[in-house]
């Protein structure tokens, strides 16, 4: 039996739930939020829709009760403030910090042996938070960003060259965030490098675009985008579920890879039953090193000041 909670069901949660459910990859899902009905609504509602896309998953909504999610192998944490228009990811610390510690410390507490997926920006930054608070091993701690990322960077290759995402293989390292690394060195259409396709003008054009992408989605809709991050976030649960050993770009901890340690960053992992299973270590030319030893900086620097709000928590 396979158990998933998602703790914040506004267009992310839901839109996860909903992919979730319609694979009928877990037995059970549950929803919670803090705002009364509607979690309860979000579940009825897929209920109802289970009877036209004939799926099998129970769905249930409640309202805080942290006792409901209890025994879950996985829980989805998109708890907090969304970006708004100006805001940059970094904004979102402090007030954010205290509500996915609230949160975490119920996780913990009801799902002792969960793998936490931590959704809630600023990403790298709320994972470190996650872990401080759960005590949980490194491997059973991560958030879903990289594959987000190349979501959007396969897109706006698909777009620039009119082929189809499918054949699309791409990497992207780093922080979640207008520092993230995009790595055309590692990124092939149908096994052919993207140097073979696009110049470096056009590449570059592309990279800009896919660090900026959360904020072209922000600028338009008025808050963060929702299909593509709830679809990401499916994928790494049934790659867990299944015992898939999927390698993505996750955000992981590490512990001496790449040189570093003690932080929460964006590399390529394999994802499995025991979650970040192991941490793959690429061989990166002076740009990229440089790129992603300077988004690893602006990681830290959120990091402490991160401990600096919790301090006062």
């Amino acid at each position: 039996m396979s158990k998933v909670s998602i703790i914040g069901v506004g267009a992310v949660g839901t839109s996860c739930a909903y992919c979730l459910a319609q694979k009928g990859l877990v037995n059970e899902i549950v929803l919670l939020d803090i705002k009364p009905g509607t979690a309860e609504g979000r579940a009825l509602d897929m209920r109802q829709a289970a009877a036209i896309q004939r799926f099998d998953t129970n769905v249930k909504g409640v309202t805080n009760d942290y006792a409901a999610t209890a025994g879950s192998n996985i829980v989805v944490i998109t708890s907090g403030l969304s970006r708004k228009p100006g805001m940059s990811r970094s904004d979102l610390i402090n007030a954010n910090a205290a509500i996915v510690t609230h949160v975490v410390e119920r996780v913990a507490t009801y799902s002792p042996n969960a793998i936490l997926l931590m959704v809630s920006n600023p990403l790298d930054v709320l994972c470190y938070c996650a872990h401080l608070v759960s005590h949980f091993p490194k491997n059973r701690v991560m958030g879903m960003s990289g594959l987000l990322d190349i979501a959007r960077y396969k897109s706006f290759i698909s777009e620039k060259l009119n082929v189809s995402t499918k054949d699309i293989h791409a990497l992207i390292l780093g922080g979640h965030g207008n520092t993230m690394v995009p790595m055309p060195r590692y990124t092939t259409i149908g096994g052919i490098p993207l140097r073979q396709w696009m110049d470096k003008k056009t590449i570059d054009e592309v990279i800009d675009r896919t660090r900026m992408g959360g904020d072209e989605l922000i600028n338009l809709l008025g808050t963060s985008a929702w299909h593509a991050a709830g679809a990401a976030i499916c994928q790494m649960i049934e790659a867990i579920v299944c015992d898939q050993k999927r390698v993505f770009p996750v955000c992981a901890y590490l512990d001496g890879e790449y040189g570093l340690h003690d932080i929460f960053i964006g590399v390529p992992a394999v994802l499995g039953a025991n979650g970040v299973e192991k941490v793959i270590e690429l061989e990166l030319d002076q740009e990229d090193s440089d790129r992603f030893y300077e988004s690893e900086k602006v990681v830290r620097e959120n990091v402490e000041l991160l401990k600096q709000e919790m301090e006062r928590l």
